[in-house]
């Protein structure tokens, strides 16, 4: 993981895909991209060919306090120009603000150290504090899946310390 992240202002994106609610301790996130990934060619209006893993926590949440038993939403999603024509049991989701962004370098097996080194060093040490919206990697050409050599990057929402 590079250790110092770069600072992006995401303008609105917006993605269509599907959800499940999850905790780490009962994983089903190859349970979600199984359903998705035969079905995403049926998104109109798709923007390349990034997918996005996003995970939406209940508001106020902390990664302190995150344990494998806190549940959240986690999505499958597809970049889209447009968000009519929304396939059935799909939904859409919008994502915007200010981001640190990081390179994971790595199977997600291997992402638990990665999530210390952002939340437990990098974050307090910042000129920035955790904000409440989603997070999410960006699953590119370099995305692949459980081999060592998988690179993602990891989308972090923050904004300034007052």
């Amino acid at each position: 993981m590079s250790t110092q992240p770069r600072i992006e202002q995401l303008p609105g994106k917006k993605l269509i895909g599907m959800y499940l609610r999850m905790t780490l301790a009962e994983n089903r996130t190859a349970d979600l991209w199984r359903t998705f990934m035969p079905r995403r060619r049926e998104i109109i209006h798709a923007v390349g060919t990034d997918l996005y893993s996003i995970q939406d926590y209940n508001r106020g949440w902390a990664p302190q306090s995150f344990t494998p038993h806190t549940p959240f939403n986690r999505w499958a999603t597809a970049e889209v120009s447009d968000i009519s024509n929304i396939p059935a049991g799909m939904e859409s989701f919008q994502l915007e603000g200010l981001y640190a962004v990081f390179l994971h370098h790595g199977p997600p097996s291997a992402f638990m150290p990665t999530f210390r080194r952002i939340f437990h060093e990098w974050l307090p040490a910042s000129a920035y504090v955790l904000d409440d919206r989603p997070h999410f990697e960006i699953l590119g050409a370099k995305y692949k899946h459980d081999h060592p050599d998988s690179e993602e990057e990891v989308w972090i929402p923050i904004r300034p310390k007052e």
